[in-house]
This record gives C-alpha cells, sequence and structure tokens, in this order.
C-alpha cells in the first residue's frame, strides 16, 4: 500500500523565507562593509546595516520596522527587554532612546538587517481608510508601544522589492512610496498592528505621549519640568507620567537621562570630545554625576567605556 506524504507547512514557509532573504543579505553585503550603516541618498528612510562582530549599538530608535536578514538582536528599551532574529521584525511607532546587543556575529557570519522609517501620518490615514487590525490577544494587558511579531513571506518580499530599488534609484521616487503603503498595510493588518493605532489614533494616549517625546528630543539637554511636558501633551501629570511608562517602559525623566547619556556617548565615539565636555553639552552641571550615571548605563566609566567601543569598532547610534 502507498503512503500519501505530505509536506510539513512550517517547513515549506521556513523555505520560503529562506529565498527570499538570499537576495536581501547579498544586497547588504554588497552596499555595506564591516561596521557601516548605509542610508541610500535615493531612499533616505531606509537603513542597511552590517556588523562583523557583537557588539552593544547604542542611540535612538526612530519610529520604525527592522528586520533582521541575518543574526540575532537583543533590545533593551527602559525596563523592557526584546530578542529578535530572522524569523521576526521589530517595530516601534515612538521614538526611545535603546541599547541593542548583537548576538553571535562573526567576519564569516556577520549580522545584516534593514530598517524602514514608520510614516504615522500614513498609518492615521490608511486606518481612516477602515484597514482594520487584529484585536490584541486575548489576557494580553501589556500596552508597551514596542514589539515584536512573526515575519511572513509578505513583509519579507515587501522589503525585498524595497531593497532592490537600491540598484534602481531612477525607479525610487514612483515605486518606494507604493512599497512604503505595502508594508504599512502588512503592519497594520498584522499581530503588532493595535500596537501602531494606539500611537497613531488622533488625540489617544500614545499620540498625546508622543507629543511629549517631541518636546523631550528637541530639548533634552535643558532642564525640563513634568508639568511643562505634561502641558504640551494635554494631560494631567499623573495620566502623563502613568502612559508615558507604560508605553515606553521608563519615566519621562528616564527618558530624558537616556537621550542625554546616549548622545554624550556618540559625542565622544564620533567627535572624540572628552567626558567633561560631552557631559556639558548634553546638560549635565556634574562631571562626577554624569560618570556616575554613564557607568550605571553602559558598564564602565565613559573614557573606558569608549575605548572599548573604539577597539571594537563601535557605532555611535542605533538603527532607525
Amino acid at each position: 500500500m502507498l503512503m500519501t506524504t505530505h509536506p510539513d507547512p512550517a517547513a515549506l514557509a521556513d523555505d520560503e523565507l529562506a529565498a527570499l532573504r538570499r537576495p536581501l543579505a547579498e544586497r547588504l553585503l554588497r552596499h555595506a562593509r564591516a561596521g557601516e550603516i548605509v542610508i541610500p541618498p535615493a531612499l533616505p528612510d531606509l537603513m542597511l546595516m552590517r556588523l562583523d562582530g557583537g557588539q552593544t549599538v547604542c542611540g535612538i530608535y526612530e519610529p520604525c520596522v527592522a528586520l533582521i536578514v541575518q543574526g540575532r538582536k537583543r533590545v533593551s528599551i527602559g525596563e523592557h527587554t526584546f530578542h529578535y532574529d530572522e524569523q521576526h521584525y521589530f517595530v516601534t511607532p515612538l521614538d526611545v532612546p535603546a541599547l541593542a546587543t548583537i548576538l553571535n556575529a562573526s567576519p564569516q557570519a556577520p549580522f545584516l538587517s534593514v530598517a524602514f522609517r514608520l510614516d504615522l501620518q500614513l498609518v492615521a490615514s490608511m486606518m481612516l481608510e477602515g484597514v482594520a487590525s487584529p484585536a490584541p490577544p486575548a489576557g494580553d494587558n501589556e500596552r508597551h508601544a514596542m514589539s515584536t511579531g512573526r515575519l511572513d513571506a509578505g513583509l519579507l518580499d515587501a522589503f525585498r522589492r524595497l531593497v532592490e530599488l537600491v540598484d534602481a534609484p531612477a525607479h525610487a521616487p514612483v515605486l518606494a512610496p507604493l512599497v512604503q503603503r505595502e508594508i504599512t498595510y502588512r503592519l497594520l493588518t498584522g499581530e503588532a498592528g493595535w500596537r501602531l493605532r494606539q500611537i497613531a489614533a488622533v488625540d489617544s494616549q500614545g499620540s498625546q505621549v508622543s507629543r511629549a517625546i517631541d518636546l523631550l528630543r528637541s530639548r533634552f539637554s535643558e532642564p525640563m519640568r513634568i508639568e511643562d511636558l505634561a502641558r504640551a501633551a494635554h494631560m494631567s501629570v499623573s495620566s502623563l507620567h502613568h502612559h508615558f511608562k507604560a508605553l515606553t517602559g521608563m519615566s519621562p525623566l528616564q527618558f530624558q537621562k537616556q537621550l542625554r547619556l546616549g548622545e554624550a556617548r556618540r559625542l565622544m565615539l564620533a567627535e572624540r570630545v572628552d567626558a567633561a565636555t560631552a557631559a556639558y553639552r548634553v546638560g549635565y552641571e556634574s562631571a562626577s554625576q554624569f560618570s556616575r550615571e554613564y557607568g550605571r548605563q553602559f558598564g564602565a566609566p565613559p573614557m573606558r567605556d569608549i575605548s572599548a567601543l573604539r577597539q571594537r569598532g563601535g557605532v555611535p547610534v542605533a538603527e532607525r
């Protein structure tokens, strides 16, 4: 008696993803050298990254969706830590300071990733057009704005076509907006869609928190009162504090501190200023306080940390 075998759907899906990743990886290796972050001139909302060793990448995540083409990553944002790999995407609809640790990368198998900036006005417009998102999972009370989701062939193929335009820049002005709309649609209708909705909806609490974040980002080196942030967000002080921490994993003042420390690290690494100068430029009045807080954040005093980063070929900013 002959037996009929049926292919494993999960194995078929993995094979399809692997086939889509191969041309993506080839283009990333061709356009980005070791330790390089590339923003193609014809696609300013796209970022390609290649790192040939495990390291910590520090800076600001702008609203974006990021895919790992090869490797693994751990992202720490406030009190939350996310792990994702080739099978998952990462999405944040908010500007957030983060520490991203690249895992298991080497010159033989470099870490490769691609990120694309989200247009929250486009997200809101598509919501008004009636694009629906799945409801949050039953019993899921997690309100954090950042999340990871299971990557599918549709989203990966859209990224493949977007990255192809790096080699066809003349077509980018017409075709890139179409792919951007497709990516936004796939995110909204996917498992992370409800998280995008909580930020993009006009006058939602997420949208109000976003206003406070905009003010913090533009004036992070200045003394900032929580009352001023609440006024900018059109919220009460207690409501802002509660929703800000729920969405970002940190208080507004912790958020400002991470902005300051991340920028100080960038100044010392990229512009080679000394620790005292960096501290002053980001708003610290006490060099000793800066050194203490820097050590708690990055695990070593400023100059020792910067020296170690330079030896490893450190990257001063995080992806998008």
